[in-house]
């Protein structure tokens, strides 16, 4: 697999997915993301970890605009504006679930290796889509 380290955007496939999206229009952005998480969603059977890793870094590109998300990779994520992606929050949680599910290959290939940080960075990724209780969320006035 054509991974150098545990975050979204640290493999080949998230990779050229960021670039993909540089390369879009930016009215076609959106459903480029909504697309992948989809698919992955949709997915019956076997989940190939190519698909798993283009969700994994739309969903971060989602998570990065909500509250408490973490920016996207300032090399590998992508390099021009994108639109609000908060809609999609729902479909990135349920697209994470379906990675986090087997049959998963990414998930076989975490678990094959030390994927105790890959899974920690899942859960932040989760963590930051959950919509936040009312009491915590941040005051605009």
């Amino acid at each position: 697999m054509g991974t150098w380290d545990v975050g979204p955007f640290d493999n080949d496939t998230a990779a050229d997915f960021c670039g993909d999206l540089d390369e879009a229009a930016v009215g076609e952005r959106e459903s480029i993301i909504s697309g992948i998480l989809t698919r992955v969603i949709d997915t019956a059977g076997y989940l190939e970890a190519p698909e798993s890793e283009q969700a994994v870094a739309g969903v971060a590109l989602v998570a990065a605009q909500c509250p408490g998300g973490e920016p996207a990779d300032p090399v590998y994520g992508p390099e021009e504006p994108l639109p609000d992606f908060t809609g999609l929050r729902d479909l990135a949680l349920q697209a994470l679930d379906r990675v986090m599910t087997e049959p998963s290959e990414l998930m076989v290939l975490w678990a094959e290796s030390d994927g105790g940080p890959w899974r920690a960075n899942v859960r932040r990724l989760q963590n930051a889509l959950l919509p936040k209780p009312p009491g915590e969320q941040l005051s605009l006035i």
